[in-house]
């Protein structure tokens, strides 16, 4: 078997990204929801990284200077996870018309474990859904040389929209919308998955 088969076959590793770190968020339960709408779709392996279990500062070293030995620490915890990932869905409300400081602070913090990956998004609040936090986002990623997936899955007023149950109470369109984002991110996950094998990406 070829190099492209070997890893076109392996399962995509999807990393999923709660963004959220508030009080009373509903980050878990829209990510428990996601991931629930996901089984069905064979071949991703998913791993949850919560933020509010990732307490990076805000103050980054200085460029060439190492993390304090408690950062460093975080880091050990949290980067391997970015890196073994092949893709990733951010799970992300909308604040004051973006994203919530804690994503950007991740983002910040990596650089290469971005790269040459694909990134799909999850977002939720108000009358947006969470959209133009979305497309803040994919700016970012694009500086990270990352590669957004076009279509997104939005969940307005969660709030609302969210039974006791963390499932939306219509579901036709959102399971739609699911089965979009997963199809484009399992494509683009193992065809940069098998470009950074044969040719890996500097950037």
């Amino acid at each position: 078997m070829s190099v492209a088969e070997t890893t076109t076959a392996a399962p995509l590793r999807v990393a999923v990204i709660i963004g959220s770190v508030r009080e009373n968020r509903r980050g878990p339960a829209v990510t428990e929801w996601f991931l629930r709408a996901a089984e069905g779709y064979t071949g991703l392996e998913f791993d949850v990284i919560d933020l509010a279990d990732v307490t990076l500062p805000l103050t980054l070293p200085d460029w060439g200077s190492s993390p304090d030995a408690e950062t460093a620490a975080v880091l050990e915890r949290v980067t391997p996870r970015l890196a073994d990932a092949d893709a990733y869905v951010v799970v992300t409300p909308e604040y004051n018309h973006s994203y919530p400081a804690s994503v950007k602070n991740l983002v910040d913090w990596h650089r290469p474990q971005w790269q040459a990956k694909p990134v799909g998004f999850v977002s939720y609040g108000g009358v947006s859904g969470g959209l133009r936090a979305v497309e803040q986002l994919r700016l970012v990623f694009a500086e990270m040389h990352a590669v957004t997936v076009r279509d997104s899955v939005s969940l307005h007023g969660p709030w609302n929209g969210l039974g006791p149950d963390g499932e939306p109470r219509e579901t036709v369109v959102v399971d739609s919308a699911v089965k979009n984002l997963l199809g484009q991110l399992d494509w683009w996950g193992r065809a940069l998955r098998t470009a950074r094998t044969v040719h890996p990406y500097e950037a």
